[in-house]
């Protein structure tokens, strides 16, 4: 799950900073949760979700052909 993550930010032209702005976490959070040591709430993965244009799906299921518009 934290490669993933960190693709989708990356992808999403984004510093672990402004995510972590645009969904209310601290860039620590960010970091952690891109490194496996801690897992975002199912809200907070929503919100991730809705920054970075990817599923849910994508996340957990490693889906290439999920992004949303």
């Amino acid at each position: 799950m934290q490669v993933t993550l960190k693709a989708a930010r990356v992808n999403a032209n984004l510093t672990q900073k402004q995510a972590g702005e645009r969904i209310g976490v601290d860039t620590s959070t960010i970091w952690s949760w891109e490194n496996g040591k801690t897992s975002p709430k199912a809200f907070q993965l929503e919100a991730l979700c809705r920054v970075y244009g990817v599923s849910i799906d994508n996340i957990f299921l490693n889906r290439k052909s999920s992004l949303i518009g």
